[in-house]
């Protein structure tokens, strides 16, 4: 990819929302911030965790966020108030369709906050569609969805963002610089913890909540009925994580914090385990099904687990 002034703005403007401050830039480097010069940014999932990255991006120099998409209305009406109401001005545009946001031309960058289940498919589109990209951690559901992933920014040369908020926080960094420099001596076995949880509501079915597109929220689990999961609001809102079609607890979850702050001290974080091995328990109240308790270790080749 051809290294243009506007290429490293998104560059620096996506780590910057990602650590949930603005991004110090001289103002020298925007000129006189014109339209043009500004990246122009469009938010997929902008509910729990979208809302907070919405406002990274809105107050972080040199971005511009000029689209929302939310099956849920409320979600993507409350999105585009706060969009227009920072502009002061009536201009941000709502979807309810990822598709229709990624095909916009006058669009450089999205960042997406989505249930587990969907990340594989949206971000393989955004980057065929040419969209650089913050993603809210984990990668995606599934190995093999990861690896669609990364496949597609490579191939399209797009800028890829993994939201785990840890590696923007300087404690975080000093304290993997410290262990990476031997300051505390050589490392032959590490432990982080994860926190545990099993789900929230009755997880019985419920009427689909006014103003959720249900079947857009499913998109490629397979077909079910809304349920209670605990959420203020109703709906599957938050407590998807619980649910294997959705996500995979908080395996999936909480590694993408502690086990890669881990791996990241230990130099390990651009390589892969040659050996797993593990204890776990489900979830017993039907619905609910990932493991919640567990125990795991991982063994890499240089034979630090």
């Amino acid at each position: 990819m051809k290294k243009t002034r506007r290429n490293l703005l998104k560059a620096t403007a996506l780590a910057g929302a990602a650590a949930g401050f603005p991004t110090i830039v001289p103002s020298s480097v925007f000129g006189e911030n014109a339209p043009s010069n500004r990246i122009a940014i469009g938010g997929i999932g902008v509910g729990s965790m979208g809302w907070g990255n919405l406002h990274g991006f809105l107050y972080t120099p040199g971005t511009q966020v000029v689209a929302v998409c939310d099956v849920d209305a409320r979600h993507r009406e409350r999105a585009k108030n706060a969009v227009d109401g920072v502009y002061e001005n009536q201009d941000c545009l709502a979807f309810n369709d990822y598709r229709e946001l990624l095909a916009r031309d006058d669009i450089d960058a999205v960042f997406h906050a989505l249930p587990d289940h969907w990340h594989g498919i949206i971000c393989v589109a955004a980057a065929n569609a040419g969209k650089d990209i913050y993603g809210q951690k984990p990668l995606a559901r599934t190995i093999k969805e990861g690896r669609a992933i990364v496949d597609a920014v490579e191939r399209n040369g797009v800028i890829w963002q993994t939201g785990s908020q840890q590696r923007s926080d300087a404690r975080f960094r000093m304290a993997c610089e410290l262990v990476q420099n031997g300051r505390i001596g050589k490392i032959i076995h590490a432990e982080a913890g994860l926190p545990g949880g099993s789900g929230g509501g009755s997880g019985n079915p419920i009427p689909v909540p006014e103003g959720l597109d249900w079947d857009m929220w499913l998109g490629p689990a397979p077909e079910q009925p809304c349920r209670d999961l605990g959420h203020s609001t109703g709906g599957p809102h938050w407590n998807w994580r619980w649910v294997r079609d959705f996500s995979g607890g908080q395996i999936t979850d909480w590694s993408g914090h502690n086990i890669d702050i881990s791996l990241w001290g230990l130099g390990l974080d651009r390589t892969g385990p040659v050996e797993i091995s593990g204890t776990g328990s489900f979830a017993d109240s039907g619905f609910f099904n990932v493991i919640t308790s567990f125990d795991f270790s991982l063994k890499y080749k240089n034979g630090e687990h």
